[in-house]
């Protein structure tokens, strides 16, 4: 049976720990999103929040949460490269071998998104970017479901939230949570790769020298 908690403003905290994590806890999250709704999901470096940009109204919703700002656009999680081009208009060959190299893990990959894409990630319809999360709940998700929206747990230009009943707890309009304990780990680097050498957006857990080296197709430095 799935193990539930509804806290003090209607968030629903599902225990989500495992690998593979619980089947309810996974269609639990998947439901929500097909409702529209904005749920919390686990990652490998903090907790997200998560929508299905393709439900009308859905964006509108995460972005009211964090009180975000439409032209920081929303990033996409996805189970593996085979998802991340059907989103994009073209794949750059060093952003394959970073993706090849570094999925799944703490890597956002930004490309040119698909023209006549119908998402809505923000105010920006030329670029999207796409990141495959080395952690079991949002893959299972993005395995059952397809590409979501995400963004991390907080208020725009705040610390991210690490443990799931704060999120519940002290973030309103979120529906679901999926709680995996504690997570702590650094943001992911993005990397706009739109022809053949990559730009680095953010810093995070990767070497950057080991980035454009393997974007380039040369060994990785050691």
């Amino acid at each position: 049976m799935i193990e539930r908690e509804l806290t003090a403003n209607g968030c629903a905290v599902i225990a989500a720990h495992g690998d593979p994590p619980p089947a309810d806890a996974v269609h639990a999250a998947t439901e929500a999103l097909g409702r529209g709704a904005v749920i919390g999901v686990p990652t490998e470096t903090v907790y997200g929040l998560a929508v299905d940009p393709w439900k009308p109204g859905a964006a509108e919703r995460v972005f009211a949460v964090k009180a975000r700002p439409r032209n920081v656009e929303l990033p996409v999680f996805v189970a593996g490269i085979d998802q991340a081009e059907r989103l994009v208009e073209d794949m750059p060959e060093p952003a394959r071998r970073l993706m090849e190299a570094f999925w799944p893990g703490p890597l956002t990959v930004v490309l040119r998104r698909r023209h006549g894409m119908s998402a809505d990630l923000g105010d920006n319809q030329d670029t999207i970017g796409l990141r495959c999360p080395a952690h079991p709940v949002p893959l299972a998700i993005c395995a059952a479901y397809g590409p979501y929206a995400t963004t991390s747990a907080n208020t725009h230009g705040s610390a991210p939230f690490q443990r799931a009943k704060d999120l519940a707890n002290k973030l309103a309009g979120v529906e679901v949570v999926l709680d995996a304990g504690f997570c702590d780990g650094q943001p992911s680097n993005v990397v706009e790769v739109l022809g053949d050498e990559p730009r680095s957006l953010r810093a995070g857990p990767l070497d950057w020298e080991c980035i454009v080296q393997t974007a380039a197709g040369l060994p990785r430095a050691r």
